[in-house]
């Protein structure tokens, strides 16, 4: 695998190395889609299989207009994004307390850029992120907002303004993640389509790459090349192009196509893509120069996702399709285990707590599946009784899941 060039970028992947393996070991924080590493896994965490307005359920604090973005959890707070008003042009960002649910600050911004959306979706769709110490929240409009912890405002940028063309009629949802010292943002479309690396200290782009034209709904994801380098992995309709985070250098490209709506899931050595059903890479070795990317492992026609991305625990990758079943392939093979039929639709990707799945459908309903046996077993299901597009936050043993309206938290 090709190594970072520049020594400064390696001590900034270092110290983000550093950061990620505490929190991850502690199970402290929830910093961005799908957690820290971007798996959604909590290994150690315990959430409770059933809970009501009763019982396991911590808090309920309203929220303001619109937001089918995921909360990401920083120490003692949940911080959420929201869209409200008529043409959903107000942007907000909300801070509550962990352990009361009270809300601790909140601010707001005006769109900058275009905040058309198609109905099921919504200006605040994409997911914010955090290096621990700053907020960063990107919104449909393409603009990207960076906050310190107590809400102050460092930087804001509207990137419509310096790209009028980029943008997605039926809205994005492409959540950045954090490497570094860089935001990595997508903003892919039928246009204007690039993606960027952006300076968490001022906004400022360390760089920029076109990328297909075509809409792409996909987030960007990374691998940890042992203790050194950080690899960034963009999808799109092409496939997956490999990235060095502070540099934007291509390092390698994966061209035999990929959904835009599931991201792909990395393991410690291999790359799980949505591609032709899912499609294993592996990760690690040498790069093939007449192919120009890693070796496949294997693919699966028939495991294809819907639109939940994939998750792997425990040396098995779990894909729900399109009609609301659960497979399970044995992750180094992709030989399927077993099939469990689910109340659906999906919009949520899973989340794993323990040996649990938790599923939210659309409808808001919760399903709980055992994964330690050799089948699937529901061994809860639980509502919150309103529609449900994002994916749960898990940080210690507590879990945090929002709706338009609502934001809860599940502990025991």
């Amino acid at each position: 695998m090709t190594h970072l060039k520049n020594s400064s970028a390696r001590r900034i992947v270092l110290l983000f190395t550093s950061v990620v393996s505490a929190t991850c070991l502690t199970g402290a924080d929830w910093l961005q889609f799908r957690g820290n590493d971007v798996s959604g896994v909590s290994a150690l965490s315990e959430i409770p299989t059933t809970w009501s307005d009763s019982e396991n359920v911590s808090w309920k604090v309203d929220l303001p207009g619109r937001g089918a973005s995921s909360a990401i959890v920083i120490g003692d707070q949940v911080v959420v994004t929201a869209s409200s008003g008529f043409r959903q042009d107000r942007l907000h960002v909300l801070s509550f307390d962990r352990a009361s649910g009270n809300k601790v600050w909140e601010r707001q911004f005006w769109a900058t850029g275009r905040t058309m959306t198609h109905q099921k979706m919504c200006v605040a769709t994409p997911t914010p992120a955090s290096d621990g110490k700053r907020i960063f929240a990107f919104y449909s409009s393409n603009d990207v907002v960076c906050l310190d912890l107590d809400g102050n405002l460092l930087w804001l940028r509207g990137l419509t303004h310096d790209f009028p063309n980029a943008s997605n009629s039926l809205g994005m949802s492409s959540s950045p993640i954090v490497i570094g010292e860089t935001l990595i943002v997508q903003v892919e479309n039928d246009a204007e389509s690039f993606a960027t690396g952006l300076d968490t200290s001022n906004g400022k782009a360390r760089w920029k790459k076109v990328r297909p034209k075509k809409a792409n709904w996909s987030s960007p994801t990374f691998w940890q090349n042992g203790e050194s380098d950080a690899v960034a992995l963009l999808q799109s309709s092409a496939g997956i192009e490999a990235v060095n985070p502070g540099t934007g250098e291509t390092l390698w490209k994966f061209g035999d196509g990929a959904s835009t709506i599931p991201s792909s899931v990395v393991t410690s050595d291999a790359l799980l893509i949505p591609s032709n059903g899912l499609t294993a890479l592996r990760l690690g070795e040498p790069i093939d120069d007449a192919k120009g990317s890693p070796e496949v492992l294997w693919n699966d026609s028939k495991l294809g996702p819907g639109t939940s991305s994939p998750i792997v625990v425990n040396g098995k990758v779990f894909v729900v399709n399109r009609v609301g079943v659960l497979q399970a392939a044995d992750v180094n093979t992709g030989s399927l285990l077993w099939r469990l039929r689910l109340k659906g639709p999906f919009s949520a990707t899973p989340v794993a707590a323990g040996n649990h799945l938790i599923l939210f459908n659309e409808k808001g309903d919760a399903q709980v599946v055992d994964i330690s046996g050799a089948e699937g077993e529901i061994v809860g299901e639980n509502t919150v009784g309103e529609t449900i597009l994002s994916t749960p936050a898990i940080a210690d043993n507590e879990m945090f899941v929002r709706s338009d309206g609502h934001l809860w938290k599940i502990a025991k």
